[in-house]
This record gives C-alpha cells, structure tokens and sequence, in this order.
C-alpha cells in the first residue's frame, strides 16, 4: 500500500498552498509522521530488529579472538620458557589467537537468519501501519477543522441576512407598516445567531487546537490550516462487494502482513528449538608465543679439568681407598634470547574438533519445543483473528460509506427544499403575508439544513477514503 500521506495530497488537492502559517494537509501529516513519539519508536524497533538480522548473518562467521599479558615475577617462579624453577626477578609475555568456527548445530544458525528476516520485517510493518493510523487520525482532524469553519460561515453568511433584515424591519416598523413586535422578533433572532457564531468560533478553535496538540505544535495561538473546498471523488468503490474489498484488503492490509510475519517467526522458533536436539560440531585453530628476559645456568664439562676425583668408599680388610670420577661440569650464565627471536623459538600450535551430544538437561529441550509449539498455534489464532477483525471492520467501513452517502444525499435534498421554502418564506414576510416568527423560523430550519450538508459531506469524504484505502487503491489510480 501506498504511503497514505502521499494519497491525503492527492485526494485534498483543493487545498491552498502554504502561505505564512497556514498548514496544508500534506504538512500536517508530514508533520506528525516526523515529530510523532510512537512513530520514532517504532523507528528505533526497526532498526533494533536490523541489528538482530546482522547479529544472526554474523553466527556464520568464525571467531577470532587475541590476548596478550605482561606480568613481571618476583621470587621462586616457574621460568615460562624452560618450565624451570628459580628464585629471581624477570619480566615475562605470552600471546594467544584462537579461531573457532562452529560446522554444524542443528541448522539453528541457518534458521536465525531466517527468523531475523522475519523479524525485521515485521518491524518495518508495524512502523508503516503506525504511519497510515496516524494519517488516518490527522486527515480527520484536519476535516472536522475544515467542517468547522464551513459551518462558522454558513452562520455568518446568514447573519448578515438577519442584519438587512432588522434594518428592513425597523423601516417598516417606523412607517406604522409592521408592528413593533416584528422588530423585536428579529432582533431575538440576530441575539440566538450571534451565540450560536460565538459556538461556532469556539469549535473551530477547539479543533484546531485538537489538531495542533497530534501534530505536537505548542503555538496553538498561530496555529491554522489552509482552507479549500474538497470535492467528492471516487465514489466508484461503492460499486464492489464488500467481498471484494475484503479479499483486496487481506493482501494490502498490515494487519495481516504482521500477523503473517509473527506466525512465521513462531514457526522458525519450533525449528530453532529442535534443532537443540542434534549435536554440535566445531572446529578451532589455537596458536601461541611467549618472551621472558629471565637468566638461565648453563652447565658444560671443563675442557681443561674434565674429571674430578675423590674418595667414595675404601675396601674392607685391607682399608684401600676406593677412588670415583665425575664429570666437572661449570656453570655458566646465558643471557635471555633477543625478544623477536623468542617469538618465533616459543611459538606453537593447537587444532582439532569438537562434538557436543545432547544427552539429557533436565528435560529443558522438550520444553522449549513445547513452548515453542504452544506460541506458534498462538500465533496462527491470532492470524484468523486478524483475518476476522479486518473482515468485520471492512463490512463496517462499506456500511458507514454507504450510510454517509445517504446521510449526504439526504441533506443535498433537504437543503433544496429548504432553500425554496425559505425563499417563498422571505417573499411573504416582505409583502406582510407572514409574521416576523415564521420567517425567522423558516430562516432557521434552513441554516440547520446547509450545516447538516456540511456534516454529512465531510463525514462521506473520510469514510470513502477510509474504504478505499482498505481496497488498496494506488495513487496513480485515485479520483479527484
């Protein structure tokens, strides 16, 4: 479906351009689509719902991990280079990467990304749908503002009348043609239109004010719209059963796009959750390195001296002496290796596979694909229940375009009727055939009439643009 704010500006075409600070339909609506707080809530799900589809494309890809650590050790410490022991102080560094990539897990990882579409749709509807309600809510606002003016002009226009009358009264009243109570009955009756202009000022700056509060303006004392006269298009739309726009508003509406898109996320979750039940295999790749500018001994026979003698025991009865050799070994210090050159002596590798086999875990498997099942019929009920309510709601909109169009046609005929018989009425008052209160009661059945045409015109231009919008009627294709 078309963003509705670009249909509102095409079937209000008849509205004045912006002048000064007078609001076009068109910016009203742009208005609340760009300041509305549920509308840039739901902004933010989207995007949230954006992240959670990137989060799931990146369980694809394998991870990747460093540290590193720098510590220096005081004391009997363990030499991490030749595992010795030895009581000194030296600085020390290791270095790791590890890389784990997961090959199979059940096809969750497949089925997140599936679900996260979902999701990620289903947030751009609810965005959209909130977009068109809120249309919805400023177009009628900005009607029953326009409604209001009209009627506040249907009430001035005939006052003025009221107002050549008194003069035309006092005339005759002052040439003993009438009586003076003629006059008076005139006078009352340009007291009632004044109160009833003052009530129809009252409800026009009520509605503005209304209109000004969902478009979040606080300058209510400037806030206005521009005027135009709106004509009746489309009518057409009548014309299909309401099987039709039913059937059309199943395939348009976002109601059901929802409803559709959180039953296939249900549906995803029950495949995500069985597949908790299939093991896990991974793979991993580990190499590390380590440095230490620790000193070490090294021991080496004397060249010069290489054996060393000494007594180890003497022979009995004799009392000969027994003499034993071992090796003369000296110590030397070595120096620790340069640090690049550490790095590549102390480096080593690790990789391999790893299976994980669900066995038993408290029976928390078999109930998440339980629940997992129990939320998509959940799912599935609410999907029939979006189907009937748009359904009921379709008929409803078809019933209230056909009423307000008779409502409509009836007033058309009203006012017809009473504009003769207010014009035969005026034509007897000014040759004295009927009294002051007739006319003025005449007068007055006819200015209900033309706000009652009002009413019903306004109302009948919603409710059709209400219906056609349920049909899905691109722009390109809309009357006006």
């Amino acid at each position: 479906m078309k963003n509705i704010s670009v249909i509102f500006l095409l079937v209000f075409t008849g509205l004045s351009g912006f002048a000064q600070q007078k609001w076009t339909l068109q910016e009203c609506i742009q208005r609340a689509l760009d300041e509305n707080i549920q509308i840039r809530q739901a902004e933010l799900d989207r995007d949230a719902a954006g992240l959670d589809k990137l989060d799931a494309v990146g369980n694809f890809l394998p991870s990747l991990n460093g540290s590193a650590s720098v510590s220096e050790n005081t004391g009997l410490s363990f030499n991490p280079v030749t595992n010795n022991a030895q009581t000194t102080t030296f600085l020390s560094a290791t270095g790791r990467l590890n890389v784990g990539y997961t090959l199979f897990d059940g096809l969750r990882n497949f089925r997140q990304v599936q679900r996260a579409k979902f999701t990620a749709l289903a947030a751009q509807y609810n965005l959209e749908k909130l977009e068109d309600d809120i249309a919805l809510i400023v177009a009628n606002g900005y009607l029953q503002v326009i409604l209001n003016k009209e009627n506040l002009k249907v009430l001035q226009s005939q006052n003025e009348v009221t107002r050549r009358q008194i003069d035309q009264t006092k005339e005759l009243v002052d040439g003993g043609v009438s009586p003076r109570g003629d006059l008076l009955e005139v006078q009352a009756q340009n007291a009632t239109e004044l109160q009833n202009i003052a009530a129809a000022e009252n409800a026009v700056q009520i509605s503005l004010i209304s209109l000004a509060q969902t478009l979040l303006i606080r300058d209510y004392r400037n806030f206005d719209i521009a005027e135009g006269d709106f004509n009746i298009y489309g009518e057409e739309i009548l014309a299909l059963s309401p099987e039709q726009i039913t059937q059309s508003a199943k395939e348009e509406r976002y109601e059901i796009k929802i409803a559709e898109n959180n039953l296939d996320i249900a549906e995803k979750d029950v495949q995500i959750a069985k597949g908790a039940q299939y093991p896990t295999i991974s793979a991993f790749f580990g190499y590390d390195t380590r440095y230490t500018d620790a000193t070490s001994f090294s021991q080496s026979i004397d060249q010069d001296n290489p054996f060393t003698e000494e007594q180890i025991g003497f022979v009995q009865g004799t009392g000969q002496p027994v003499i034993g050799q071992s090796p003369n070994f000296i110590s030397s210090i070595v120096r620790p290796d340069p640090f690049i050159d550490q790095l590549y002596q102390n480096d080593g590798i690790g990789y391999g596979l790893s299976l994980n086999i669900p066995i038993l875990n408290g029976f928390q498997t078999r109930n998440s694909i339980q629940r997992s099942k129990i939320a998509a019929e959940r799912a599935a009920i609410n999907l029939e229940q979006a189907q009937l309510d748009l359904e009921s709601n379709v008929y409803q909109a078809y019933l209230d375009a056909q009423g307000a169009l008779k409502t409509f046609q009836a007033a058309e005929a009203a006012v017809e009727s009473q504009e003769l018989a207010y014009s035969y009425a005026k034509d007897r008052y000014d040759v004295g055939l009927i009294n002051a209160f007739d006319f003025s009661q005449a007068k007055q059945r006819y200015d209900n009439t033309q706000i009652d045409l009002n009413r019903a015109k306004y109302d009948y231009i919603f409710k059709l643009k209400v219906l056609e919008l349920y049909f899905g009627v691109p722009v390109d294709q809309l009357k006006f």
